[in-house]
């Protein structure tokens, strides 16, 4: 992809997440994240048909630096991966934004992404590292029922008053992951 188109779109993506961090995203216009971004209402909507489609390349991006880190290997402990914590604390520090995300009608490509997202990560690392699996379900069906599952975790976690540490969720994420006998053996 062209640098100018990368760059922009960065820049489309910052000004997203610094303006939901002030205002909350219902009260971020289309024209207030072109402004933000330095770019004028037609270059963004060369880019994006709205903001969720924004929101939800911005959080493919840091989805699939996540991803990257996975392919540096997992390895089953106790302790959640740091990546996992990493994703967590973006999403606590844009807690308001990720909130309405997971709660509010609207927003279903954004979290059908990130299911798809979590979903190929699943299969990726299962299928590389030979991980067992239930022989009777194929293994993009219960990455997918995990990724559910994590993505229900998340929701749960954001709607929480007062929200725990990323690090809490991310032990609750790891635990629904491994299942409730992984480490208890």
């Amino acid at each position: 992809m062209d640098a100018r188109i990368v760059r922009t779109r960065r820049r489309l993506q910052e000004a997203l997440f610094a303006l939901a961090q002030e205002r909350g995203i219902e009260q971020v216009s289309v024209s207030d994240i072109a402004e933000r971004a330095g770019v004028n209402r037609s270059t963004f909507y060369q880019h994006y048909a709205d903001k969720e489609t924004l929101l939800a390349d911005a959080l493919d991006v840091v989805a699939e630096q996540a991803y990257d880190q996975l392919k540096e290997g997992l390895v089953l402990t106790e302790d959640p991966p740091a990546v996992l914590v990493e994703f967590l604390e973006h999403i606590d520090q844009h807690g308001d934004l990720y909130r309405s995300v997971f709660s509010e009608p609207g927003w279903g490509v954004v979290l059908m992404r990130l299911r798809g997202h979590i979903r190929d990560a699943i299969v990726d690392v299962a299928a590389r590292d030979d991980a067992v699996t239930p022989q009777d379900v194929p293994l993009d069906v219960l990455a997918a029922g995990v990724a559910g599952s994590i993505i229900g975790v998340i929701g749960a976690w954001l709607l929480t008053e007062p929200r725990p540490p990323a690090l809490v969720a991310a032990k609750w994420v790891w635990r629904v992951i491994l299942g409730p006998q992984a480490l208890d053996a």
